[in-house]
């Protein structure tokens, strides 16, 4: 769906982005921008959703209902540049396949209509895919003659070889975070709260709740988040019963508005054990909320969460080392809360949606001007 705003004598930017549904991180920014007052007031905007996936269980994943959304967006992003003749062409492509190859030629037909392309790179995969000839030919095709904004400089070396780092701007995620009381309980509370997938290190994590069953250790973990196609129900269930952990963990679904920041309030701890990502929002939320983190080494996390200051950061995959991070702050209760504090602080100074939003602007701006 497009939603325009008009502001006489303004540039014009189209934004062609995620939006919800379904729920992720760049669908959530989309989202987020496209109610920006401050953007909106600044420019002259339209937004168009970039987004083939209505369902968490599609992502990733090729259909013919998603083929012919494909084209629907084609026609309409080329509609809108004929008639509306934006001065720059804002786009949040993926890095990996199938998506990479529907931006990719979005990209390129964009400037083949003679606008500029300014790209927002959500995730990464870069790196790992450019020897294949075929995403090497996509990425040339995706990157050429554009500038990229990033979440982190530590993503910087993904997409080294197609961007000169001259044409690199750095945005950190930004996110609006409640007042959250805190609810006191008996025992120790972990929290995850993500989308429950594989690559999010969910398996990862009942393995060191099985650890921190056998040392003895009292807590209860709540698992929230939405199921998808690589993590059903009744398998997430079964994994739970199998290691003897369905005593200790909560599956609780996925939560949104007031339910999602009650589980904040209730958790002591939030652990993000994650795979594969690059700059979380529910990192942010909890560092909001004031929960000390223990996450891994993944992405752009080293630089949000600072090991032994905002939480503990581990390698990936480890579930012992998992457990040892957990049990440290689940019997120290000063260093929860010390961390806490830090993590508080940290984002109300780096990951404001105010921030986010100021920053964003001020790119859009030196484009249009450069």
């Amino acid at each position: 769906m497009e939603k325009s705003v008009s502001r006489t004598g303004k540039p014009r930017v189209l934004l062609v982005l995620h939006l919800p549904p379904p729920v992720h991180g760049p669908s959530q920014a989309g989202a987020f921008l496209r109610e920006s007052a401050l953007l909106n007031d600044t420019f002259r905007t339209r937004y168009v959703n970039l987004s083939g996936s209505a369902k968490l269980e599609e992502v990733g994943h090729f259909s013919v209902r998603k083929i012919l959304r494909v084209f629907r967006l084609f026609g309409e992003v080329r509609r809108v540049i004929r008639a509306w003749k934006p001065d720059l062409v804002y786009l949040t492509p993926s890095a990996t396949l199938p998506g990479v190859l529907k931006d990719a030629v979005l990209a390129w037909m964009v400037r083949r209509m003679g606008v500029r392309v300014l790209l927002h790179l959500h995730n990464k995969g870069v790196a790992s895919s450019q020897d294949s000839v075929l995403f090497n030919a996509l990425y040339l095709m995706l990157f050429r003659d554009s500038h990229v904004i990033l979440l982190s400089g530590l993503l910087y070396p993904d997409v080294s070889r197609y961007v000169p780092e001259t044409c690199v701007s750095y945005l950190p995620n930004g996110v609006d975070v409640p007042s959250v009381p805190r609810t006191a309980g008996p025992v120790p509370r972990l929290l995850f709260l993500s989308n429950i997938l594989r690559s999010k290190g969910v398996s990862v994590l009942v393995d060191a709740c099985e650890v921190l069953r056998g040392r003895g250790i009292v807590f209860h973990c709540s698992m929230v988040g939405a199921l998808s196609a690589d993590y059903p129900g009744e398998s997430l269930a079964e994994e739970i019963r199998s290691k003897g952990v369905d005593d200790c963990i909560d599956y609780l679904g996925p939560r949104y508005g007031d339910s999602k920041w009650e589980a904040f309030a209730q958790a002591d701890v939030f652990v993000h054990p994650t795979l594969s990502d690059c700059f979380p929002l529910a990192v942010l939320e909890a560092m909001g909320t004031g929960l000390p983190v223990v996450t891994t080494d993944e992405g752009a996390l080293p630089e949000i969460i600072r090991d032994g200051v905002e939480g503990l950061v581990c390698p990936k995959g480890d579930a012992r080392v998992l457990a040892d991070a957990l049990e440290r702050l689940v019997w120290d209760t000063d260093l929860r809360a010390r961390m806490g504090e830090n993590a508080r602080a940290r984002y109300l100074a780096c990951y404001t949606q105010g921030r986010f939003e100021q920053r964003f602007v001020e790119i859009l701006q030196q484009q249009l001007h450069a």
